[in-house]
């Protein structure tokens, strides 16, 4: 079953665009599945209002690592 799809346009900043592209490229997909990922991955953060599970991983992982800096510094 194919889903639905709605074409629009839109405009992005060259470097965007270009980024968006290379990830597609690197990736072997196609340019709106890209873009689809990102809107999609944009909607559940501002749905959840949480921030993104990898971002908290490497999040924890550096006070992991820099945590006796941050008690040297709280003293």
């Amino acid at each position: 079953m194919v889903a639905q799809r709605e074409k629009f346009s839109s405009q992005a900043s060259p470097e965007v665009l270009s980024e968006m592209r290379e990830i597609a490229r690197r990736e072997g997909r196609q340019l709106q599945a890209v873009l689809e990922e990102a809107m999609i991955d944009y909607i559940e953060t501002k749905k959840s209002g949480n921030v993104r599970p990898q971002f908290m991983a490497h999040f924890r992982a550096s006070l992991e690592r820099n945590r006796r800096l941050g008690e040297l510094l709280a003293q």
